[in-house]
């Protein structure tokens, strides 16, 4: 089964976004003040309400491009920081999705893609990628054993399916989860690989 644009704005319409956690998460935003160079170009797809994208602009990270199937959490985001541009918003297939990046934050949008797309996810990722661009963020590492998202995954998945275009910086439990993810999270920080 496909999870297309309109299962996603009925979960928006419908309020059933458990992966918003309804703030900006610890262990990124821990990333984010490590980070000092705020001409940093940065895109985070499945964005959804954008807590880190409205951090970010809020601190000066001026090139923050945002990413998400749906318009409707957008909306959120515009009316929490009505100045954040919108011509830095996109709407559209992360699939379909162009650019260059210096960093690409992950938070909940690969546990939405299918487990048969994944490999399709990380060669995407490498190619929207800067070289030596990074890849950070968390990853659930629990088997949700869903048939919809999300999907979890293991470390050791993931190892074998990023090693190949990334080089594995950081990929271990994340000590600053939230409390109900607690155990169940792996911070990443993943660098392309010139291929």
């Amino acid at each position: 089964m496909k999870f297309e644009k309109d299962y996603w704005e009925f979960k928006w319409k419908n309020n059933q976004t458990g992966w918003d956690i309804g703030h900006l998460s610890p262990p990124i935003q821990h990333y984010i003040d490590k980070i000092s160079d705020k001409k940093t170009k940065i895109l985070i797809p499945g964005a959804g309400s954008a807590y880190e994208g409205e951090y970010l602009f809020k601190n000066d990270f001026k090139h923050t491009h945002l990413l998400d199937y749906s318009p409707l959490p957008f909306d959120k985001l515009l009316n929490r920081c009505p100045q954040f541009p919108k011509e830095n918003l996109f709407n559209q297939n992360f699939f379909d999705f162009s650019g260059k990046y210096d960093l690409i934050l992950e938070q909940t949008f690969f546990s939405a893609i299918q487990p048969s797309e994944r490999e399709n996810y990380v060669n995407k990722m490498h190619e929207l990628l800067e070289e030596n661009g990074l890849l950070v963020g968390l990853l659930f590492s629990i088997d949700f054993g869903n048939p919809h998202p999300p999907f979890g995954g293991s470390k050791e998945e993931y190892t074998q399916l990023f090693s190949p275009l990334f080089d594995i910086e950081i990929l271990e439990g994340s000590y600053n989860s939230i409390s109900p993810r607690q155990g169940n999270e792996l911070f990443i920080k993943l660098r392309k690989r010139t291929i």
